[in-house]
């Protein structure tokens, strides 16, 4: 990893296909408003029962490096 300041936000992803879509839906809309995003870790995997189907759900941290601006560096 290279020399930064980083910082972690958790979002939760939810699919009725699978564990793995509800990553990637997490992922995606936190792209669109999170810049320069560098790794997310699972926190947790549950599911739902909404009207008899199942909906997976991911808790996640997602992780993303600070401007030098945010931070106060030079």
């Amino acid at each position: 990893m290279s020399e930064g300041v980083y910082k972690g936000v958790t979002v939760v992803g939810t699919s009725t296909e699978s564990f793995s879509e509800a990553i990637r839906v997490a992922i995606e809309r936190a792209q669109q408003t999170i810049h320069e995003l560098r790794w997310f870790e699972i926190r947790d995997q549950r599911g739902a029962l909404r009207d008899g189907k199942i909906e997976y759900q991911v808790t996640m941290e997602v992780f993303f490096r600070l401007k030098a601006s945010d931070t106060g560096e030079e």
